[in-house]
C-alpha cells in the first residue's frame, strides 16, 4: 500500500469552507467509490483561518489544504487527480513514505467529522549544506523526538517525500502533519506546555529553535494551520 498526498490551492474566488464543502460533496464521494484504502483531508477552512495567526509562509497565495490517499499502488492515481481538477486552482501531488511517532488516541471525531484540534502542516526544503542522510538523521533522530517531548502535540505524522508525480510541483522533501489543541496554536505557554512557567518557556523554545536551526532554513520554512476530517481510516 502506498500514500499519496496532494497540496491543494483554491480558486481565489471561494472561501475556505466552500473549497472544503466542494471537496466533501463531490470529489470525495467519487474518491472513496473508487475503493481508496485511507482517504483524509486538511483544509483551511474558517475554524483553521481563525488561527491564520500562526501560519508561516513566503507564499503570496498560500495553500488551501492537503488530500492524503492511500492506494494498492501508485500507478491508480488517475481517478484522484481527475477528480480533483474540477475544484483547485493548483495541486502538488507527491507519493511518500509514511511514519507515524505519534497516533492521535486523544482527540478523535467518527469519520467525516472534523478532527478536535488544529493540523499544523509544515512543508519541508532540505537545506543545500547538508547531504540526504544527514538531513534525515536530524529531522527524524533529533527532531522529532524533541519536538514530541517538549509540545503539546497529540498526532505527529513524518511524510518523506519519495517523487513527485505532478508537473511543477514545488521542491518538498518532508510534508509533517502535527496536531495541536486549537487554543495553543497562537499561545506559546500552551504550545510549550509551559502556562505560568516563563522559565520552562524560554528553555523550550530555544531548544526548538536550535533543532530546527540545525536541519531547516528558517526564511525557507512553510507551516499551515489546517482543519483536519478524516474520510476512511487504514487503521
Amino acid at each position: 500500500m502506498e500514500k499519496l498526498c496532494y497540496v491543494l490551492w483554491k480558486p481565489s474566488s471561494r472561501a475556505g469552507d466552500s473549497f472544503r464543502d466542494g471537496l466533501l460533496e463531490n470529489a470525495v464521494p467519487a474518491l472513496l467509490a473508487s475503493g481508496v484504502r485511507g482517504l483524509s483531508l486538511l483544509t483551511a477552512d474558517a475554524e483553521a483561518e481563525a488561527v491564520a495567526a500562526a501560519r508561516i509562509t513566503r507564499m503570496d497565495d498560500p495553500i488551501a489544504g492537503m488530500l492524503a490517499v492511500w492506494l494498492d499502488c501508485v500507478d491508480d492515481r488517475d481517478a484522484i487527480e481527475t477528480a480533483l481538477a474540477p475544484h483547485v486552482s493548483r495541486v502538488a501531488g507527491y507519493l511518500v513514505t509514511e511514519s507515524v511517532p505519534l497516533r492521535n488516541t486523544t482527540h478523535r471525531a467518527p469519520l467525516g467529522s472534523r478532527t478536535p484540534g488544529t493540523t499544523m502542516l509544515a512543508l519541508l526544503e532540505k537545506p543545500e549544506r547538508l547531504a540526504w542522510p544527514e538531513w534525515l538523521a536530524l529531522w527524524h533522530d533529533h527532531h522529532s523526538p524533541l519536538a514530541m517531548e517538549i509540545q503539546c502535540t497529540y498526532r505527529y505524522v513524518r511524510n518523506v517525500v519519495a517523487r513527485p508525480l505532478t508537473p511543477d510541483a514545488p521542491p518538498w522533501l518532508g510534508l509533517v502533519e502535527e496536531s495541536f489543541p486549537t487554543e495553543a496554536v497562537t499561545d506559546l505557554e500552551r504550545w510549550y506546555d509551559a502556562v505560568g512557567e516563563p522559565a520552562k518557556l524560554r528553555e523550550r523554545l530555544a531548544r526548538m529553535v536550535a533543532s530546527v536551526k540545525r536541519f531547516l532554513d528558517l526564511d525557507r520554512i512553510e507551516s499551515h494551520p489546517l482543519s483536519e476530517i478524516v474520510l476512511r481510516d487504514v487503521g
